[in-house]
């Protein structure tokens, strides 16, 4: 199977995903400033789980694109960062309703883990399809940003029930770490298209 197939089905799981989130924005029932300040946690939280759907959606592009060939693992590897992905307005409803709480913040940081780690599986999947020597293993070189995000989702979700605001600040400093593109895979497929 060509990976196009694979990244248009995910593409679409990824927008219905979004679309469920912004569903979960009521509108208030005041037609005032201060009736909008009790959707600002649910607003917030958005934000932040939209960032990072785009943030998976970005990176799991130039990830395909560097894929010659879907293997069974690789489709399955996939299935199983969309399932993941999939409880995001979930927990970001969670979170939001309740105001940054501890458990609904803990289970945020959970799923982000989840996330991180069948992506990471994708990722291997892949690089075990392509090669050891191949331009995807050259571009993803050590990946500190992937070992590094897991660490500070372990760090969130204890924290989260010590001071929820400090698993939230380490949820935005991996968005932020994260938001400039990964150019490295990018970089490798433009230069094997090239060649």
């Amino acid at each position: 199977m060509e990976s196009n197939r694979l990244e248009a089905f995910s593409d679409g799981v990824l927008a219905i995903i979004i679309t469920i989130m912004v569903l979960e924005l009521k509108v208030p029932h005041g037609a005032d400033l201060e009736a909008l300040k009790p959707l600002l946690p649910v607003f917030l939280s958005y934000v932040l789980s939209f960032i990072y759907v785009g943030i998976y959606w970005n990176n799991h592009h130039h990830l395909l694109k560097a894929c010659r060939k879907v293997t069974g693992p690789i489709m399955w590897a996939n299935l199983h960062l969309l399932f993941w992905l999939s409880l995001f307005p979930f927990a970001t409803g969670w979170m939001g309703e309740n105001h940054i709480a501890a458990l609904p913040t803990a289970l945020y940081g959970g799923v982000l883990l989840c996330a991180a780690i069948a992506y990471f599986i994708l990722q291997n999947c892949i690089l075990k399809n392509e090669g050891s020597n191949s331009k995807l293993a050259i571009a993803l070189g050590n990946d500190y940003k992937g070992k590094l995000s897991p660490l500070f989702y372990l760090a969130a979700i204890p924290a989260a029930f010590y001071h929820s605001w400090i698993s939230a600040c380490l949820y935005v400093c991996v968005a932020l770490m994260w938001l400039i593109p990964d150019r490295r895979i990018e970089r490798a497929v433009a230069e094997d298209g090239a060649a």
